[in-house]
């Protein structure tokens, strides 16, 4: 007697763009190009403005490369607007508005329509998915809630996954681990320093982070390394992959991490179209590969759209992987905006990072303060030792970290080992830098 298979075939997870190829992604990048320029144009004073006096139209855009003549969008253009020049709907059909903290300056104030709710929470839900969570999983959410879009923003992707959702926020690490051990969430979101900040709480009470229930940590907001994630997943026993988003442009969701390859976050490109420009010479675009800053324009936002956005971040774009017809975002290095320049010689927070945690002894945890006591500016590196590593050893630690800073980075510093919890924890975003040149 013939036997009639039950196995149900479940549906394709994916969504359909996610499994285009690179011709058919560029296809829709074109007409959502044309569009999306014709729109600002349309819609936007400042568009209009700037574009008029580039001598450039949005009917200039016949292919993909004519991007280049659109003059950039910068954050002050947000700033100058404020706090809702920047949007190309009326008030009634902005659905939310979040906007960044203002310490330098302005608040850069976004907006979205429901669509554009609709389309953020699908972006996110795929980063979360390519980054191995699964629906039916508890997801442990400490981004900040609030005008930051962190914690909104990877709210609704949970959502949209299909996860139980735990909306911790930021700050009050011992109320977290209270969470973390009574809820037993699979995921958890937050930073990269945060959850290195709960890992040594934890720690510090006798908990092991190993234990957990945790098995995904889905990371973003902030630069880190390859050697961070290798810490975090040791610590933790976990999975732990990157998030990339920034406010302008949407918030978290740009672009996301698989846990298979780890190799770096696949850029949504039917939603954004991404750019590598020479960081010292914005008018030349570089080739795929090549490090510079990253440049988005948006091709379906209704709010704000956003055209050529210099986001400061500087990267490279690598072809797909897990999401072939995608590109990914090599790890980003820093900001060109959060570059130091010491002496002649480029610096970066992440560099500092990558090169301690090679060194057996020294934490992740560490400050670089810079300072100007004569004519020469001085960096100090005020890192850290771990629990088991002896003052000899810190000794030692020190020289081996200035010997790698100055072979690899072409700088003399100070180090100076301490004790460990002695510097400031994050609680979200972690501040690296003390310029104390002006003090």
């Amino acid at each position: 007697m013939t036997q009639i298979s039950t196995r149900i075939e479940l549906p394709n997870p994916l969504d359909p763009e996610e499994t285009m190829s690179r011709d058919q992604i560029e296809s829709i990048q074109l007409t959502r190009l044309q569009d999306t320029l014709a729109y600002a144009y349309d819609r936007v004073p400042l568009y209009k403005e700037k574009y008029d006096a580039a001598g450039v139209h949005p009917t200039d855009l016949k292919e993909l490369s004519d991007l280049a003549k659109f003059p950039f969008t910068e954050k002050e253009d947000l700033r100058k607007t404020y706090p809702f020049g920047m949007f190309a709907v009326p008030q009634h059909e902005v659905a939310r508005i979040h906007a960044s903290s203002g310490t330098t300056g302005r608040a850069t104030v976004v907006g979205y329509t429901q669509t554009d709710l609709d389309d953020w929470a699908k972006l996110g839900a795929r980063c979360l998915r390519l980054s191995g969570v699964k629906p039916g999983w508890k997801v442990h959410n400490a981004y900040g809630y609030g005008l930051f879009t962190g914690g909104l923003g990877a709210h609704a992707a949970a959502e949209r996954l299909g996860t139980t959702v735990i909306p911790m926020s930021g700050g009050q690490t011992e109320k977290q681990i209270t969470l973390i051990q009574d809820f037993e969430p699979d995921a958890i979101l937050c930073t990269p320093t945060y959850l290195l900040t709960i890992g040594d709480a934890m720690q510090r009470q006798g908990i092991d982070p190993r234990k957990t229930s945790l098995k995904t940590a889905v990371l973003g907001a902030e630069p880190w390394t390859e050697e961070m994630r290798h810490e975090l997943e040791v610590m933790f026993d976990l999975d732990a992959c990157d998030i990339y988003g920034l406010s302008e442009v949407m918030g978290p969701g740009v672009a996301g991490e698989s846990n298979e390859t780890k190799d770096g976050s696949h850029i949504w490109e039917d939603h954004f179209r991404p750019e590598i420009v020479d960081a010292f010479d914005e008018t030349q675009v570089l080739r795929d590969g090549e490090h510079g800053e990253l440049v988005f324009t948006s091709l379906t936002k209704q709010a704000l759209p956003i055209i050529r956005y210099r986001t400061h971040d500087l990267t490279r774009l690598l072809p797909g992987t897990a999401r072939e017809g995608h590109r990914r975002m090599g790890r980003i290095t820093g900001r060109s905006d959060d570059m130091i320049i010491l002496r002649g010689v480029n610096l970066f927070p992440s560099q500092i990072e990558e090169l301690a945690l090679k060194v057996p002894g020294l934490s992740p945890h560490f400050q670089l303060e810079i300072t100007r006591p004569g004519r020469m500016d001085q960096l100090a590196v005020r890192i850290e030792r771990r629990e088991d590593c002896t003052s000899d050893r810190a000794e030692a630690a020190a020289k081996e970290l200035a010997k790698l800073i100055k072979i690899h980075v072409g700088s003399s510093c100070e180090i100076d080992v301490m004790d460990p919890g002695t510097l400031a924890r994050s609680s979200g975003k972690l501040r690296r830098i003390y310029d104390l040149r002006n003090k």
